[in-house]
This record gives structure tokens, C-alpha cells and sequence, in this order.
């Protein structure tokens, strides 16, 4: 445990992780054997949990404040001055580079690297590694802009889906009106 640590109520630090192995036909704990290594000036919130490693240790870097109900899953790093707010998921093997930001409910898939500087919006999935600097939204993740025009679209539909009746009507009576008047 680092200098000036800020460790809130209820949170576990320590925990054993999340990790099976199926053998003769059941889930069997893997045992987790390693540590946690928490650096100075972490603040971690109320009702959060960080697993021991299964090897090594999983750390959390210097600097960087955890919110409340947050799960860290084992063997994950994470670097200098991250900021993770409610609700983050970080599966096991993680490694989050120096600056990375995670709003709200963000997941992050196991064994996955999210490069330094990366910001990650509220409800994302991300599934893969990120290079640095990447800002994210949506689930799947993808590029913010990109999330913005996809939401957009989205939003169009019902309007979309109106014009879409109103032609197909509009195509029904002047074939209907074709018809009517016989060969050509």
C-alpha cells in the first residue's frame, strides 16, 4: 500500500479473481497466488474490489482514483493518474495505459490493452485493444464521431420508416393506376 491512500467503505482489495478451469466435469478455482500492489495517492471508493493476481500482482497506479462499485479484476495493471468512475468492469489481465479515463458502466473485455490518454464514454464495451489517445463510445466501442453519426441515424428511423410507408403507398397506387389502364 502506497502513501496518502484513500481506501472508502466496504471496498476489498485483495480479493480472490474470478477464475476457473474445468476440470473433470466441473469449475475449479485456479488458485490465485499473487498480490496487489496499490501506489501512492489511489483513491479508491465505496464498495469496490480489486482481485490479487493469479501471478505477479495486479496494480494500481499512482494517481489513480477508483468511484464506487468498481470491480479490477486479477492481474490487472493499470497506469499513473487513470481516472474509473461507477460501475466500471475491468476483466482479468487488463492493462490500462498512464491518463486513460473510463466513465459510467464502461466493460472492458479480458486480457485487453487501452492505450495512455484513451477516454472511454458512459455503457461502452470495448472488446479489443485501443492505441493511445482513442476516444471511444457506444457498444461495441467505436470512434466517438462515429458513435455520434451512428446515434443520429438511429434517431432518423421512425422519420426514415414513415417516408419509407408513405412511397411504398405512393408506388402501390401508380401501379394500381398502370394496371387500370391496360396494355400500353
Amino acid at each position: 500500500m502506497g502513501n496518502h491512500v484513500i481506501i472508502q467503505s466496504n471496498s476489498t482489495i485483495g480479493a480472490v479473481g474470478f477464475g476457473y478451469a474445468f476440470i473433470e466435469g466441473a469449475h475449479r478455482l485456479i488458485p490465485h497466488n499473487g498480490g496487489v500492489i496499490v501506489e501512492d495517492f489511489v483513491e479508491i471508493g465505496a464498495n469496490a474490489c480489486v482481485d490479487r493476481a493469479k501471478f505477479g500482482n495486479t496494480i494500481i497506479g499512482a494517481g489513480t482514483k477508483i468511484d464506487n462499485l468498481v470491480q479490477i479484476a486479477h492481474n490487472v495493471v493499470i497506469g499513473k493518474c487513470c481516472l474509473i468512475a461507477a460501475q466500471v468492469g475491468v476483466a482479468g489481465s487488463c492493462r490500462l495505459g498512464d491518463g486513460v479515463v473510463l466513465a459510467g458502466q464502461v466493460g472492458l473485455a479480458d486480457n485487453i490493452e487501452i492505450g495512455a490518454g484513451t477516454m472511454v464514454g458512459a455503457q461502452a464495451g470495448v472488446m479489443s485493444s485501443v492505441p493511445p489517445g482513442e476516444r471511444l463510445a457506444w457498444s461495441p466501442a467505436i470512434d466517438v464521431k462515429e458513435a455520434v453519426r451512428v446515434v443520429a441515424h438511429i434517431l432518423r428511423l421512425p422519420k426514415l420508416s414513415q417516408e419509407l410507408k408513405r412511397l411504398t403507398a405512393k408506388v402501390e397506387k401508380l401501379e394500381a393506376a398502370k394496371d387500370d389502364q391496360g396494355p400500353g
